[in-house]
Order: structure tokens, then C-alpha cells, then sequence
């Protein structure tokens, strides 16, 4: 037998015998493998334990390989998929790539063939892994971001600096902020950052589920619990096992499951649904909401001591518009990725686009920005982004009579500085800061204005 590092092969063939089969050969060869009948069977699997590669029939009922390999691609991105089928036909392969398949083999398969599609299927995750974590460590260089997040505002530093202190730590930590503002990634910075980051990261969107399935998603069920329940299924909280758990929306939470919520933070133990075990886990929990948690236990709609056991350190993400200084370095950034995705030569944003970039409030957020620029990359023509490409709308009047468009980028940059001037009580410290730029090009601008400095701060 041959020693191969410990890699988790998930067989997906609605053929017994193809799959029973091929399972065999790869135990035999030292890999670890699961199997499935189907699509829906191998997802259900891949959230019992996340395979290292995914080996899938493309033919069979209820979901084929096309659809399964989108949504691993989804739902487990740089979980690599390789296509069998004994359909070799050109439009299947080039469907089954659209897909994010890593490899189309055709049956009967040769199995060196296969294995060596394993081997480079898990050496391009690989490499793809560590270009990700190098372009991180750039951007957190560049940007002076925590765990690759981008952005250097006054507002994120203290957000950095808070995660920053906190991720060494066990407690409890609550992460609020608007829909978009980047929580989630937030999350992942705080579990990236501290020591369990070689453990399992696992999210629950808890505003998507309803209670009944919610109860399951957490804590698992045992076989027979309801109908369709034929096997015993781990929970969130099982498979966030020496790891850390993360609850999206936790204040959307129904309040029968916030009891047994609190009971796992009080005791790290639970029973899984239909079940009398015990279970004793050893878990992380990060929480995130966009609602006030406290006006919520005062409207008697969320537990007062679960909030406390909740919110042991709090963090708040702040919205874009209150980090005004990040939104061009965020579009960059997104437009760098985004033009590559596509395969498109961009440049970058002209002043046009520049203006209606900054002139924009952004309710949306960061998810917003990201979602503007996409478009924005897919539908451009040139090598420069122009304004007429960014899909959102600027009110005529602007800011507080500034027009854009139809404002210069003089009349633009004036405005941005006389209105931070005002919004920090006049420190021309405060606004370098907010504004990126030197004390001395502000005041310099003043003297433009015919706008004397205030007298503490002028030039040394």
C-alpha cells in the first residue's frame, strides 16, 4: 500500500457497483472515502465533513454533477470536482468546467488517470490557498487590514485593534453593525487571528431557516427523529468541534431555541434533536446581528441573559459612509479581482467614476460596493471604468450643494475637506487623518479657501 498524505475523497455515482467499486481502489491507495448515491446525498455528506475532493458521476436522479459541482463550488469554495461519466461528449465537459470542475474524466475510468487528477486537484487547491494567503498578507500590508480586510480607516483601525486583542481569547464575542458592513469577514479575521485557526471556521445563517430546521441545523438530530431523518446527522456545533462557531442574524433566533442557545453557552453541552445523549463540545461561538439586541430584550422579543452571555465583547462594524476614505481603495480592490475573474484588461476608474464613487452614500454597504463594481467590470467597455458603468444613483444635489456630476474634482476635493473641517470641530489633525492626506497639504487648501487654520494648528 502506498502512503498518501490523508486525503478525503467523497465518491458520488447513483451505480452501486461503479461506486462500491471505486471506493475500494481509492482505500486501497490510502485515501479516506465517503460516498453518495446522488447530488443531494454528497451535499449532505460534505456538511457532515468537508471533503478534500470530490469525485462525481454526471448523470444520476434527483441532482446530476453539473448542479452539484455549482453548488460545492457555492457553498465549499476550493473544494476541487472531478467529472466521471461515460457521456464524453465536448458540450458536457466544457458545462461541467463552467461549473468549477477541476478534471473531466470519461468512463470506463483508468485509474492511474484518476489518481493523478486527485494528486494535481489537490496541489492546484494548494497553491490556490497559499497565492490567497500571500495576496492577504499584501493587502493587509498595503492596507493595514487585519487578515487581509481591506480598508485603513480611522473607524476600521479601532475595529483591528479591538479584533486584534481579542482573538487569543475563548470569550463569547458579539459583532453588530448594518447588512453588508463585513461581519462576517470580521469573524473570520478574529478565527484566522487566533489559536484556533487550524480548526474548523463554521457559519449559520440563522435569519434563512426555520425553527424546526434551524433546531436541526444547530444541533443535529438522530435517526428517526422526523420524517426523512434516516440517518444521524452533527449539527453546527458538533462540526465547529475545537473550532469556532458563527451565527449570522443571531437576533432573528426564535425564542424556544434561544433557551437551549443559552444552555450550550452556560455548560458547552446539548442534546441533539430527538436524542437523550449528551453532547459536550469545545467551541467558539462569534454572533452578528444588524438589529440593537438591547432594544430587543426590552421589546421582550430576545433573552436578556443570553444577550449578556452574548455580547461578552462587543465589536461594531461601521457603516461604509462613515469610512469615506476606504471606498476608492475598496473599489480598486474589487475591481482587481473582478477584472481578472473576467478576463478583462481595466486600468482602473476615471475621475467621473471617481466622483460618483465618493459622491454615493452606499445604504448597502461594502456588499453594495462590491456588487456596483462587478457590474461595472463585466459591462465595461474600455480599460477605464466611467461613470455611466457604476449602477447607482446620486441625488442632483449631491452633497450639500455639491452637483456631481457636473462638479470638478477641485470643487469636489474642497467640499470633502470643509465638510470633515466641520463634521471634527475644525482639527486639521482629525481630518489628514480621515481624509488621507498631510496636516500641511490641508492647510495649504485653506490658505486656497481663504480659510485661515485654526490658530492651534497652524504650520510649524
Amino acid at each position: 500500500m502506498s502512503s498518501k498524505p490523508k486525503v478525503r475523497v467523497l465518491v458520488v455515482d447513483d451505480e452501486e457497483g461503479a461506486r462500491s467499486g471505486l471506493e475500494k481502489l481509492l482505500r486501497l491507495e490510502g485515501y479516506e472515502v465517503d460516498s453518495a448515491a446522488d447530488g443531494v446525498q454528497a451535499l449532505e455528506r460534505a456538511a457532515e465533513q468537508a471533503p478534500d475532493v470530490v469525485v462525481t458521476d454526471l448523470k444520476m436522479p434527483r441532482m446530476d454533477g453539473l448542479e452539484l459541482a455549482g453548488r460545492l463550488r457555492a457553498q465549499y469554495a476550493g473544494v476541487p470536482v472531478i467529472v466521471v461519466t461515460a457521456f464524453g461528449d465536448v458540450g458536457s465537459a466544457v458545462a461541467a468546467m463552467r461549473q468549477g470542475a477541476e478534471h473531466y474524466l470519461v468512463k470506463p475510468v483508468d485509474f492511474d488517470e484518476l489518481q493523478v487528477a486527485i494528486d494535481r486537484a489537490i496541489e492546484h487547491r494548494d497553491v490556490r490557498v497559499e497565492a490567497e494567503q500571500l495576496r492577504r498578507q499584501l493587502r493587509e500590508r498595503d492596507a493595514r487590514g487585519l487578515e487581509g480586510m481591506v480598508g485603513a480607516s480611522p473607524a476600521m483601525q479601532k475595529v483591528y485593534k479591538i479584533a486584534a486583542q481579542i482573538a487569543p481569547a475563548r470569550a463569547t464575542v458579539l459583532i453588530t453593525g448594518e447588512s453588508g458592513t463585513g461581519k462576517g469577514e470580521l469573524a473570520r479575521a478574529i478565527h484566522a487571528k487566533g489559536p484556533r485557526v487550524g480548526k474548523a471556521f463554521v457559519t449559520l445563517h440563522c435569519a434563512a431557516l426555520a425553527e424546526s430546521l434551524l433546531e436541526s441545523e444547530l444541533f443535529g438530530h438522530e435517526k428517526g427523529s422526523f420524517t426523512g431523518a434516516d440517518r444521524r446527522r452533527a449539527g453546527r456545533f458538533e462540526q465547529a468541534h475545537g473550532g469556532t462557531l458563527f451565527l449570522d442574524e443571531v437576533g432573528e433566533i426564535p425564542p424556544s431555541i434561544q433557551v437551549k442557545l443559552l444552555r450550550v453557552l452556560q455548560e458547552r453541552t446539548f442534546e441533539r434533536v430527538g436524542g437523550n445523549e449528551s453532547v459536550k463540545v469545545d467551541v467558539r461561538l462569534i454572533a452578528a446581528t444588524n438589529k440593537d439586541l438591547s432594544a430587543e430584550v426590552e421589546a421582550g422579543r430576545f433573552r436578556e441573559d443570553l444577550f449578556y452571555r452574548l455580547n461578552v465583547v462587543h465589536v461594531a462594524m461601521p457603516p461604509l459612509r462613515a469610512r469615506e476614505n476606504d471606498v476608492l481603495t475598496l473599489a480598486r480592490h474589487f475591481l482587481e479581482r473582478f477584472a481578472r475573474e473576467n478576463e478583462k484588461t481595466i486600468e482602473g476608474f476615471t475621475d467621473r467614476a471617481v466622483a460618483k464613487l465618493l459622491a454615493h452614500r452606499w445604504p448597502g454597504n461594502v456588499r453594495e460596493l462590491e456588487n456596483a463594481v462587478e457590474r461595472a467590470a463585466v459591462l465595461a467597455e474600455g480599460e477605464l471604468i466611467d461613470e455611466g458603468d457604476l449602477p447607482i444613483e446620486v441625488a442632483a444635489a449631491g452633497r450639500q450643494g455639491v452637483q456631481i456630476p457636473g462638479s470638478t474634482m477641485a470643487e469636489i476635493e474642497r467640499h470633502a475637506i470643509e465638510s470633515t473641517l466641520d463634521a471634527v470641530g475644525g482639527s486639521t489633525a482629525r481630518a489628514a487623518e480621515m481624509l488621507d492626506l498631510s496636516i500641511r497639504t490641508i492647510q495649504y487648501r485653506l490658505h486656497e479657501y481663504g480659510r485661515a487654520p485654526p490658530k492651534d494648528r497652524r504650520p510649524t
